[in-house]
């Protein structure tokens, strides 16, 4: 009875469950680079943890919200952390990418708002429920649901929430926020904030708009999606081998995975697996991707902080049990078995195929193999490249907290490789139910 006394504003189901740990793990993990990268760097500064605690609570908010209220607030608090975060690094560059993610994060929320003002003017309702009861009225008789605030607000409402998942083409704001900030910010971007605004995402698509005329490929949001996914994935993919810094392809990297992610999101239309795919990808993600990071952060120190391809020539000669950990993790990031990513991939290609979107499986796996190139091309200089005559090559640090955080990634990633099978069951058990308010 206490938790049903939450509802509509939050929803406390399976779905909310899994991805609270999900994110716990995201905010876990950026804690303890945190505690090797600040001090190092010399930008200890007591408001980050604080600060990643504000946005860990509104992302976990933000995937329990069943009201567009709620879903507005948790969204802003969640955001709001991030933007100080981001701009911690005494640096022009982090002011600059502070500064381009708040306001062009302060916009995509103003469109949301303004999806949320249509929506409610159309049906009446702020719940996500009952947006969902009153779209499925239209064309019945006695329907005062007009048909274009919907369009209109579902529309606004794809904008604000792709926007978040900083899916092409919005994602302009991604390579500067995640090469401005401290690292550690930037994994607890890329896992949390884009596991978060997934997590909301399915769940507005999934109630509010889960009508049959909404969901179908000629009528619906499906197209849209599939669109931005096939965008996200080849424009990130072409843009992330040409970049010099490592840091930046991971950005670019994080697009692309945001596509392939979105793959799943469109095979809920017609797979029972749909759901079931993007959430336990998001799970493979999350610690592939906080390996990777973190592996970048262990192969710099103070003055020699590891950035760009050049920087790490030759590290694996220097220190092979850095470069060993970067390649395990840029590994599963490629999807090359038996790491996590491997079967975060082949889950949701599947539920594509299983909802015939052969095309887009297609591509998503045509993109996997051209995303290969840059993970690989990490691997190349770290393995067989000596560092060019008077460059200054990354000296990796010495931090406790990091290499446990590597050690449990490493873990993690292993784990959901080898034995996906139990971590895949608790997320067929998270699938959203639609219930009656």
């Amino acid at each position: 009875e206490g938790l049903e006394a939450t509802r509509p504003y939050l929803v406390m189901d399976r779905f909310t469950v899994f991805f609270c740990f999900v994110l716990s793990l995201g905010g876990a993990f950026a804690a303890l680079l945190a505690g090797g990268y600040l001090p190092e760097h010399d930008i200890d500064r007591s408001e980050f943890f604080p600060l990643l605690l504000l946005s860990t609570v509104g992302a976990m908010t933000l995937v329990a919200a069943g009201d567009m209220l709620s879903l507005f607030v948790a969204l802003e608090t969640m955001s709001l952390g991030v933007y100080c975060m981001v701009g911690l690094r005494r640096s022009p560059r982090a002011a600059e990418a502070a500064l381009k993610y708040f306001l062009l994060g302060s916009f995509a929320a103003a469109l949301l708002l303004f999806g949320a003002v249509l929506l409610y003017g159309a049906t009446a309702h702020t719940d996500l429920v009952g947006i969902g009861q009153a779209i499925k009225t239209i064309g019945q008789p006695g329907s005062t649901v007009p048909v274009a605030p919907v369009l209109l607000g579902l529309t606004l409402t794809l904008v604000g929430l792709t926007f978040k998942i900083s899916a092409v083409p919005f994602h302009m704001w991604t390579p500067d926020a995640y090469e401005g900030a401290p690292t550690p910010a930037t994994s607890f971007m890329a896992v949390a904030v884009k596991a978060a605004a997934f997590a909301i995402l399915l769940r507005v698509l999934v109630v509010a708009f889960g009508d049959d005329r909404l969901t179908s490929w000629g009528t619906g949001w499906p197209p849209a999606l599939a669109t931005l996914a096939v965008l996200s994935m080849t424009v990130a993919n072409v843009v992330a081998g040409r970049q010099s810094s490592v840091k930046r392809m991971l950005a670019y990297s994080s697009i692309a995975h945001a596509g392939y992610a979105l793959v799943g999101v469109v095979a809920t239309m017609r797979s029972a697996d749909g759901q079931a795919s993007v959430l336990f990808y998001l799970l493979t993600y999350t610690v592939s991707t906080v390996g990777a990071f973190g592996a970048l952060i262990y192969c710099g120190s103070r003055g020699a902080e590891a950035t760009s391809y050049e920087d790490l020539a030759g590290i694996a000669k220097r220190h092979p049990a850095a470069a060993l950990a970067f390649s395990l993790f840029l590994l599963s990031l490629a999807g090359l078995p038996p790491t996590a990513g491997f079967f975060g991939k082949l889950y949701v290609f599947r539920a594509a195929f299983d909802a015939e979107l052969y095309v887009l499986a297609v591509v998503g796996l045509l993109n996997s193999l051209i995303g290969a190139y840059y993970y690989l091309r990490v691997m190349v200089f770290m393995y067989m490249r000596e560092p060019a005559p008077g460059a200054q090559p990354a000296v990796p640090m010495k931090s406790a907290f990091v290499s446990s955080a590597l050690v449990l990634a490493a873990v993690l990633v292993f784990a959901l490789g080898i034995a996906p099978g139990w971590s895949l069951d608790m997320a067929g058990a998270a699938k959203i139910v639609v219930s009656a308010k």
